[in-house]
């Protein structure tokens, strides 16, 4: 079906009823998404409609579309990884500006300052992108494209590594070597805030990459999500429920626990490296390696995570070769200082993990405002562990640091519990339904029911991903 063709069969009313003042009123004559955004400006509303557009369609024909439309998502969105929205966009370039200003100190109190400011402006980014992939991808994509997204940290680690070693090996330079990997950093992320800007989509309601079929064929994707898109009234019963949802703890106290590990294994690799005989610029070009390690068990990790029933599974088995990391940590001996680092290297498969974690409650909450209560808290609870992992390290136990690396180790075996019982506790609520007759499929008024903002409790057609 062509795109001209398309739009023959949708409905022209070029009358509307004003909801405010109770009237009706003539519009000027507009294409079809021009009238759904009239409507109503509320993306739930705007989303059912353009379900209700996308129903009207041969459904062999959206299923189709909906291939072209998903390649056009995943190669022109993933590749930003920046969060949702003009705003967030607008603050990289102030995270550039604050990144740059860190040339300018000299003492301690001045780098305390920015780097508060630093992670104030990046804490946004990873919740949002999470909210952003799941305004875009079906549930069953979106653990593989958010892994795609966080492998760039793989490949951000690699041109770290060399530009530090870089900068540091630069000579004939007018200010500090140390001084100008900031100056890079913050000019490059500066600059890719006008891109962000400019082409980021906030959902598939105004994603530039799309035609307005197209726009309607992206809703239509991602109805069986059963969550909607986005509603912008606050339900309180919404943020009691989150309270009282015995899973969300789970989802928090898992949060905690990566933070822990991510704040140990980003702050002190470096150190632990170097404590095996490495001078400083050494010690970080030695870190190049883990970012490839971070690409690779991202991407494999994500990819087992899209079949059926494996998400769970996928966050234990990525848990496993950061184990055995830290098992070699403690137990090699020190003369072989490279099987050592290579026991680092195994740390960065961490990033995978924590990725399918975040994506947890973006695919197994719905409701907005318990969602983003439940992500708000998560994220909260993310950030106290990244606080509480450094602390694990103790300064005379250099270069092994016991204390730390067996916290860790127990801090893995807790994430890995807590996702086992997350995810049987999953299975079981999903059985319940299955037994009530519930559809696992919806229907097409079970669809347009998923715009409703109900919450995963509320909907009984809503099925955990497990």
């Amino acid at each position: 079906m062509s795109e001209k063709m398309s739009e023959k069969n949708v409905p022209v009313s070029e009358k509307t009823v004003d909801s405010e003042r109770g009237v009706s009123s003539v519009l000027p004559k507009q294409n079809a998404f021009q009238r759904l955004i009239h409507r109503r400006n509320d993306l739930n509303e705007l989303g059912k409609g353009m379900l209700e557009q996308s129903l009207q369609y041969d459904r062999a024909q959206l299923e189709a579309d909906a291939v072209k439309v998903r390649w056009k998502l995943d190669l022109m969105v993933l590749p930003m990884r920046i969060a949702v929205g003009k705003l967030v966009g607008g603050m990289l370039f102030v995270w550039g500006i604050v990144c740059m200003l860190q040339a300018t100190v000299f003492n301690f109190s001045g780098f305390f300052a920015i780097r508060f400011f630093l992670g104030m402006l990046e804490g946004c980014i990873s919740p949002a992108w999470v909210v952003l992939t799941s305004m875009l991808w079906t549930r069953r994509e979106q653990t593989m494209r958010s892994s795609v997204w966080l492998c760039t940290n793989g490949v951000s680690n690699i041109i770290g590594a060399l530009l530090a070693y870089g900068s540091g090996m630069a000579d004939g330079l007018s200010i500090a070597q140390w001084k100008l990997i900031f100056l890079i950093v913050g000019a490059l992320t500066f600059v890719w805030g006008f891109v962000i800007v400019l082409y980021l989509p906030d959902g598939p309601h105004n994603a530039k990459m799309l035609n307005e079929y197209e726009r309607i064929v992206a809703v239509w994707r991602i109805s069986n999500n059963q969550i909607g898109l986005k509603d912008s009234t606050i339900r309180p019963y919404q943020i009691k429920e989150a309270l009282l949802d015995g899973k969300c703890y789970l989802l928090w106290a898992n949060a905690i626990a990566i933070g822990i590990l991510n704040g140990a294994v980003t702050n002190f690799m470096s150190a632990i490296i170097k404590g095996f005989n490495f001078d400083a610029l050494r010690a970080s070009l030695m870190q190049a390696p883990g970012g490839a390690f971070e690409v690779v068990g991202c991407l494999i990790l994500g990819w087992i995570s899209q079949r059926p029933n494996m998400i769970g599974a996928a966050i234990v088995l990525g848990c496993l070769p950061g184990i055995a990391g830290l098992v070699g940590i403690l137990t090699i001996s020190i003369e072989n200082r490279y099987a050592l680092v290579a026991m680092c290297w195994l740390q960065n498969v961490l990033g995978s993990p924590i990725v399918l974690s975040w994506t947890v409650p973006g695919v197994n909450v719905a409701g907005h405002t318990k969602r983003s209560t439940v992500m708000g808290i998560y994220f909260v609870c993310y950030v106290v562990g990244n606080i509480i992992g450094p602390h694990l390290f103790l300064s005379w136990e250099v270069p092994r640091y016991p204390t730390a690396i067996k916290g860790l180790l127990g801090t893995y075996c807790a994430v890995a519990v807590i996702q086992g019982v997350y995810t049987l506790w999953c299975w079981h609520d999903n059985k319940q339904r299955d037994k009530l007759g519930m559809h696992a499929e919806a229907l097409e008024e079970e669809l347009l029911e998923g715009f409703d903002d109900l919450t995963d409790r509320q909907n009984k057609h809503f099925r955990y991903k497990l």
